[in-house]
């Protein structure tokens, strides 16, 4: 975060230059500005007199930045009713993000809109001669994302998992990344985003078989910059706006409340 400098992190407005139908309830906004992001890192959208919320930037090529929401909330339904050439609040980037290095072979797990700071990665990964191997899970195949985006890549082998087997592995993306460990692909790391019931699943597989992997940890985050405190977690104490949310997988076993519960706006508790 020290080489993005402040200013590039204030609220300023943005128009949005394109947009693009996913699914029935997920959308792509393009917005005329970079934010110089890295993949992994998010960005807080703000309507006035509705609301502001981080998301997840699922591009950033250096002149236009993209970011992939599902429609759910006041926030995310007034996003849904913009129109090109709308403007929205935008401050950013925020956030730690996923590292790795030249030629190394990666897996990547995206599970539901987590395709899209996936194919992030995978695409800047793709300029580093990485291999990857890229596992996109989902209920079923109406709410898969980012396919042909990514299979447009080179050194990048694509799987497919639904819950219910309308495409690929019926099953969960977790079980297809074990059965390849199993058969003796070997990773050099593996990046996971999604539901975080999923990314426990990860981190255990991976603890068990010793592979570094990085993980997206999403919580109730309102200001970005570490100081509110509200996305802090148990018991650490660190503020995953800041020291996260790309957390390496031996910091997120240290967090007891990974798997378990997280909080909302005010602090409570919610069991997963």
């Amino acid at each position: 975060m020290s080489s993005i400098p402040l200013q590039t992190r204030l609220p300023r407005t943005c128009r949005i230059s394109a947009i693009k139908q996913e699914t029935e309830h997920v959308r792509t906004l393009t917005f005329e500005i970079s934010l110089g992001a890295r993949p992994g890192q998010f960005a807080m959208l703000w309507i006035p007199g509705v609301d502001e919320k981080p998301f997840s930037i699922a591009y950033d090529d250096g002149k236009h930045c993209k970011v992939t929401f599902f429609t759910i909330g006041a926030l995310s339904q007034a996003l849904a009713e913009k129109k090109v050439g709308d403007l929205v609040g935008v401050r950013g980037p925020f956030g730690t993000f996923y590292e790795w290095e030249k030629g190394q072979k990666l897996a990547l797990l995206a599970g539901g809109y987590g395709a899209a700071p996936m194919y992030f990665v995978a695409k800047e990964a793709e300029k580093d001669r990485a291999t990857l191997d890229v596992i996109v899970g989902a209920r079923s195949k109406e709410h898969l994302l980012y396919l042909k985006e990514l299979q447009s890549l080179s050194n990048t082998t694509l799987h497919i998992a639904t819950d219910d087997g309308s495409q690929g592995f019926k099953g969960y993306n977790v079980q297809v990344l074990q059965s390849l460990i199993e058969e003796g692909k070997s990773f050099d790391q593996v990046f996971a985003c999604g539901p975080e019931m999923m990314l426990k699943a990860v981190s255990d597989l991976t603890a068990r078989h010793k592979i570094p992997s990085q993980l997206s940890l999403e919580r109730y985050m309102k200001c970005g910059y570490g100081l509110c405190g509200n996305c802090v977690v148990d018991p650490l104490g660190i503020r995953l706006c800041v020291e996260g949310p790309v957390v390496k997988n031996e910091t997120c076993r240290k967090i007891t409340e990974f798997g378990k519960y997280h909080r909302d706006s005010v602090g409570r508790k919610h069991e997963f």
